[in-house]
């Protein structure tokens, strides 16, 4: 018993930290909390700076990834990687093509809208070029007078100014090909005008139907026709036209007469300015092109586009324009007659 009141006494003290019972887990937990915030706005900030493109590359990737990774697309491949390649061709080394959002579209041209406005512009040209011409015949008293020999219209050729004769004032001397000198002065004015646009010219001259004594086997309307066409060519060109907007001198006899209910009419004696549009320009620059098809449908619908069988392009038939309107006169007598072919046959 006396041993035990010897034994000494130890007293335990434990000393309690400032953070009570949870220590310093918190701020383990806080900085979980704010690196899941900084990867939370850095996938908002990757979102919203990826295109459209890339965005469907990512979703079709989680939803299929070997998928995506074996046929290639969109987010499967990257230039700027270490392994080169990507996209629809797994062979290609220059990187993956992209697919989104192009910044700079190319722009689907409707053709036939394009072609459509083309001929309306042109067709107010030619409406233009009328209407000048008229001016110019109207301001200028030299040409003023001979107004009723000087027809102009629209055609589907283009264009069309005809110099006729009257029974009175002739445009050439009888039979032959000289110009009078008003019919030069009125071709000069004409030229004036022809350059402000760029569509060529053609030029047909016309005959009546009077025969020469020696019919058609030696010097006949038809080389009389082309003479005079001829002649008025170079007076254009004298008078200021360029060389190169003439693309076709045709004479043409008494086949198309302006007045068909009277062949021997001094009106049919005429030459035929047409300042083409651009359909009938490619008809006649076109003519000797050759197509080439590939099988009986591709045929048929090239013949019905104006292609012979043998592929040799063919213009398209020229319209005849309608004649205007010219009053005939009564029904004369035989007698009658045969004195007005006796005079048209002198003044031819």
């Amino acid at each position: 018993m006396a041993d035990e009141g010897l034994r000494p006494i130890i007293v335990k003290r434990i000393k309690k930290s400032g953070g009570g019972h949870h220590g310093g887990t918190w701020k383990i937990a806080y900085a979980d909390f704010v690196t899941a915030m900084m990867a939370f706005f850095l996938l908002m900030w990757l979102l919203g700076s990826t295109t459209k493109g890339n965005l469907q590359g990512i979703a079709d990737y989680f939803a299929t990834p070997l998928k995506v990774a074996m046929a290639g697309g969109s987010g499967s491949g990257d230039a700027t990687s270490v392994i080169k390649g990507g996209g629809k061709d797994m062979t290609r080394i220059d990187g993956q093509q992209k697919q989104g959002d192009d910044a700079t579209p190319t722009k689907k041209s409707n053709l036939k809208a394009a072609a459509a406005e083309l001929e309306r512009q042109e067709m107010e040209r030619l409406k233009s070029l009328k209407e000048r011409i008229e001016e110019a015949i109207d301001s200028n008293p030299s040409l003023r007078q001979y107004k009723n020999q000087l027809l102009l219209d629209i055609t589907s050729e283009g264009l069309r100014i005809q110099i006729v004769d009257e029974k009175n004032r002739p445009m050439f001397a009888l039979s032959k090909a000289e110009l009078q000198p008003y019919t030069k002065i009125i071709l000069h004015e004409i030229a004036k005008t022809l350059n402000d646009i760029p569509n060529r010219i053609s030029l047909s001259g016309h005959t009546d139907a009077t025969p020469y004594s020696s019919g058609e086997k030696s010097y006949s309307n038809w080389e009389l026709s082309s003479d005079r066409a001829n002649a008025s060519r170079r007076e254009l060109i004298a008078g200021g036209m360029a060389e190169s907007k003439m693309l076709r001198v045709v004479g043409l006899s008494s086949a198309v007469l302006f007045d068909p209910t009277d062949p021997l009419n001094p009106i049919n004696r005429r030459i035929s300015i047409i300042v083409m549009n651009k359909k009938t320009e490619d008809s006649i620059t076109k003519e000797n092109r050759t197509a080439e098809v590939a099988d009986e449908e591709t045929a048929k619908e090239t013949v019905e586009k104006g292609v012979n069988i043998s592929g040799v392009v063919q213009p398209a038939p020229a319209a005849v324009p309608k004649p205007t309107s010219v009053p005939v006169a009564p029904k004369p007598t035989a007698s009658a007659t045969a004195t007005a072919a006796a005079a048209a046959a002198a003044g031819k």
